[in-house]
């Protein structure tokens, strides 16, 4: 018998009718003659609320004790679906992090997944029984509870359709599945049918907040292939899985803006070897996150380096610039908060040529000038004007055609 994961999100099982709704969701997979195993969310903003409740009493909690309280959240909801489904006629059991071992690492907030009991699970399933399980959390070699951090309800899900070898891992959510840009922004985007993992992972670390890059990291990692769905409606959602040929043939699969960047540049570092390392060895000191870098030998002596980090590390980052531009006796520091990414995603770039020259004549038509180019074997990204980035994303989507689905952009 096929095993499905099922993962709701908080918006999901919010109030007790969204439950009854996530519920009829299992029983349709279970009438369908799958096995169900389901991960929740803590209901609505209960994290944040449970968080704020910490900070009133503590301005710098305790991790362990942080994570005690915040798994908390989800051994609600977990409860409370299995009370739902019971009263509509299905057996359920729920379980914590802990009771499943799902083992971890040490680390409170921000916990690894090391193993998972994956022969009690399918006991219970066995049983007639749909398994309930936390998400977001686990335990540690001692006992303490953990959890995973940003997105770790995703990743629990993911993670136990990789132990169990489940036929697919539903993530619901709000919207139909993933777009082929922010229809916030671009209203005609549409969802796309299917996902490889490596564009998902890129779409994910450049904006896109359906999934998060460590979920589909390790579903990767265990070919797990995931759904993402709305819970209101019938959509078949968004399949993210292994790429096939047929991927390829679109040059395009998709979009994303990231308005929360910020770049520093210094000008005339000396062009020797370990002058980069010694650089990035200070910003990862002091937790800073790097993203796209960009280096340009200017004479045999000089070299220009610039970076692009979150907003949120930029007055970090800056002071340790400032440091280095003395130690290093560079020319000159210069920072820009005022930009922002247009990039496009498609595996297609793989084997397909003729993607740069139509992203920069698109922005050109729409006259948006471009700060900066950064490439990956299927991404280019262009730092542009904070105000003209709407814009470039317009221009962009038209020119691959991102209002129409896969099928019809093949000859692109």
């Amino acid at each position: 018998m096929a095993i499905i994961v099922q993962k709701f999100g908080g918006t999901s099982v919010a109030n007790a009718e969204k439950i009854r709704r996530a519920a009829r969701r299992v029983i349709e997979r279970m009438q369908a003659g799958c096995q169900v195993v389901v991960v929740a969310s803590a209901r609505g903003h209960q994290t944040e609320e449970l968080m704020r409740d910490a900070l009133e009493l503590h301005p710098n909690p305790p991790k362990r004790e942080l994570d005690q309280l915040l798994s908390t959240g989800e051994q609600q909801t977990v409860s409370l679906f299995a009370m739902a489904l019971d009263a509509m006629g299905s057996k359920a059991i729920s379980f914590t992090g802990g009771q499943i071992r799902m083992m971890t690492d040490g680390v409170y907030s921000k916990a690894q997944i090391i193993s998972i009991d994956s022969e009690f699970i399918r006991s219970e399933l066995d049983k007639g029984r749909v398994v309930i399980v936390t998400g977001f959390q686990g335990i540690d070699q001692y006992g303490n509870v953990t959890t995973l951090g940003r997105g770790g309800a995703d990743t629990s899900a993911v993670a136990l359709a990789a132990a169990l070898k489940a036929e697919e891992c539903e993530i619901f959510t709000d919207v139909d599945g993933i777009y082929t840009a922010d229809p916030g922004i671009y209203k005609k985007a549409v969802v796309l049918d299917q996902i490889s993992y490596d564009e998902a992972l890129e779409m994910a670390s450049l904006g896109s907040g359906v999934m998060q890059t460590r979920a589909v990291a390790f579903a990767k990692r265990y070919d797990v292939k995931i759904r993402v769905r709305n819970i209101a409606g019938d959509n078949p959602g968004t399949i993210i899985t292994r790429e096939v040929p047929q991927m390829e043939g679109v040059l395009v699969s998709g979009a994303t803006i990231q308005k929360d960047m910020a770049k520093i540049g210094m000008a005339g570092i000396p062009n020797v070897p370990g002058t980069a390392a010694m650089v990035f060895a200070r910003l990862a000191a002091a937790k800073v996150v790097v993203h796209d870098i960009m280096q340009t030998e200017i004479s045999p002596e000089k070299a220009n380096l610039s970076f692009m980090v979150n907003k949120a590390d930029l007055a970090t980052a800056k002071q340790v610039a400032e440091e280095l531009k003395a130690e290093l006796r560079c020319d000159g520091l210069f920072v820009r908060d005022d930009i922002a990414l247009v990039s496009v995603i498609g595996v297609g770039m793989r084997s397909q040529y003729g993607v740069a020259e139509k992203l920069f004549g698109a922005l050109a038509k729409a006259e948006v000038n471009i700060d900066s180019i950064t490439t990956s074997e299927i991404r280019i990204s262009c730092a542009v004007d904070i105000g003209q980035v709407e814009k470039a994303l317009e221009a962009v989507c038209l020119a691959f055609q991102l209002d129409r689905p896969a099928r019809q952009r093949v000859a692109v």
